[in-house]
Order: structure tokens, then C-alpha cells, then sequence
């Protein structure tokens, strides 16, 4: 049993993933739907309707109207070296028909049900295998018309998911030597550069959103001047509880600086605790006499 169990812990941490994780769903149809593209669509399983988006790939965009469809199309053009969106847009459309015909006849669904977020609410990822046996996605990237990018998992067989997204990677540089499908138009003079200029601008967006949570932290572990009761205050490191009082007396405060007003508190004071108060504009002033 101990050796059981080892061999469990050391395969799923390989990402070797046991067939029983995958409901496996034989006979599904695709069903006619405006929002099908070439990695995500609805189709009709057991009596059942599900919106499937493709475990390991991610075909051009078939539209670019929303705001996050039109950054996913700007970065889908420099991912693959084009110069427009029009191009993008064509062979997000190309990846439409080109699913539709490997779909044609009934295939088969696995999936363990996993929410795939997005703009479609209720979308679930899968492995889906055409009616000769291949892989939907396999044959999307060979095709030329669908990256290896996207949400990874081992397969039904236990292939792990490394193995998987390497295959998938290899697939799609023979499909960049032999150009197929949207790397036709793809500029190999400029995709090196159209690619940094990509990497750049998630770093800063990075950059940006580790900025934006390091001031929310800081202001939530700060004490409120004008809102804070005297017991807070006196928490606050070079208060206590002679000037926790007077600083409720004091309010209220249109910023921090406005402490040197307060008796016994001077610029060096104010420097020891500038760094663990704040002064919040929105937040209305309480009664002083509730404070304490």
C-alpha cells in the first residue's frame, strides 16, 4: 500500500494524469453557434451541451471588437511576426471552417470538467479526438493555424503534461519551416523584435500590478488619522496613550503633516511615524467622543 501510494505521489507530480480524471464522452456533434472559433465551441454530448476550449492551443481571434479581444489580437500578431490585424482575424477565421470540417462527423470528448475562464461563461476544457482517432489540437497546429500556448494537463494515456506541451512545440516549428497555414505571412525579420516588444510590455503590466498591490498592503497596515479609535492609535509605535487622545482631539486631518499641530508631536515625531498613518480623504470623520 505504502509503495501504492509513493508511485501515486511521484506520477502526479511528473503530471502524469490517471485516465480516470478524464470523463471520456464518445458520439458528440458540433452545434451551429456564432462565438464558435477554432479552439473553443459547442457541441452536444450524451444530451448534454457543452462549450469546449482545447486543452494546449490557441488559434488567432475571429474578431477583435472587445477591448480584451483587441489585445489578444496585438499579441497574437507579434507572437506570430504579422503586421496586421486583418491577417490575425483571417486566419482566426480559417481555423473556424478548418475545425468545422474535422468536426463533421462524431467525435469524442475528454474532459474532467475544468472551468476554462473567458468571456463565455460555463466553457470547460477537453481533449478532443476526431473521428480517424487524431488529436483536434495536433492537427490545428500542424495545420499552421494554432499555436502550442495555452491551459496544459497529462492526457487519457498518462502522458505527462511536459511531454504533451513539448510534442506540441515541436509540431509547431515544423509547421514554421514548412509555412503552413498563418505563418505564410508570418515577417522573420521582424518576429524576433515584435516578440521582445511583447515581453516588454507584460513585464511592465507585471511591474505595474506588483506596484498597485504593494500600496493597497501598505495602506491597509496603516492607521487612519480621522477615522481610527484611540485604543488603534495607541498601537502605532511612538504614540501611545498620552498623544493617542489628543490626535482624536486634533481632527481632522487633511494629511499626515498636519500632526505637527498636535502637542508633543514635532517634525522628528512625525518622521518616526509618518510611515504607519494615513490620512484617507474619503472615509467621513467620526464623533471623538465615540472613539474611545
Amino acid at each position: 500500500m505504502k509503495r501504492l501510494a509513493w508511485l501515486i505521489i511521484t506520477l502526479a507530480a511528473c503530471g502524469v494524469i490517471w485516465p480516470a480524471d478524464l470523463e471520456t464522452i464518445p458520439g458528440a456533434r458540433l452545434l451551429p453557434d456564432p462565438d464558435n472559433d477554432g479552439d473553443s465551441f459547442l457541441v452536444e454530448a450524451q444530451k448534454q451541451q457543452l462549450r469546449i476550449r482545447l486543452y494546449f492551443v490557441d488559434c488567432p481571434e475571429t474578431s477583435a471588437g472587445a477591448n480584451a479581444d483587441a489585445e489578444r489580437v496585438q499579441e497574437q500578431m507579434r507572437y506570430f511576426g504579422l503586421t496586421n490585424a486583418e491577417q490575425v482575424i483571417r486566419f482566426g477565421q480559417e481555423a473556424r471552417r478548418y475545425a468545422e470540417q474535422a468536426l463533421a462527423k462524431p467525435f469524442t470528448v475528454e474532459t474532467a470538467r475544468a472551468n476554462a475562464p473567458g468571456r463565455f461563461g460555463g466553457r470547460v476544457y477537453a481533449f478532443v479526438k476526431v473521428a480517424s482517432g487524431e488529436d483536434l489540437a495536433d492537427m490545428l497546429v500542424q495545420a499552421g493555424l494554432a499555436r502550442a500556448h495555452g491551459m496544459e494537463r497529462g492526457n487519457a494515456t498518462g502522458i505527462p503534461r511536459q511531454e504533451m506541451s513539448q510534442r506540441l512545440e515541436d509540431l509547431e516549428a515544423a509547421a514554421m519551416l514548412k509555412k503552413a497555414g498563418i505563418w505564410t505571412e508570418s515577417n522573420p525579420d521582424r518576429i524576433a523584435e515584435m516578440r521582445r516588444q511583447q515581453r516588454q510590455k507584460l513585464q511592465e503590466l507585471d511591474r505595474v500590478r506588483q506596484e498597485s498591490k504593494g500600496v493597497r498592503a501598505t495602506d491597509q497596515r496603516r492607521i487612519d488619522l480621522n477615522t481610527a479609535s484611540v485604543r488603534q492609535l495607541e498601537s502605532v509605535a511612538g504614540i501611545g496613550p498620552v498623544l493617542a487622545p489628543r490626535i482624536v482631539q486634533g481632527r481632522p486631518y487633511k494629511s499626515v503633516d498636519d500632526l505637527v499641530r498636535v502637542k508633543g508631536i514635532g517634525k522628528k515625531k512625525l518622521n518616526a511615524i509618518r510611515s504607519q498613518v494615513v490620512v484617507n480623504p474619503k472615509k467621513a470623520v467620526p464623533d471623538p467622543s465615540r472613539s474611545k
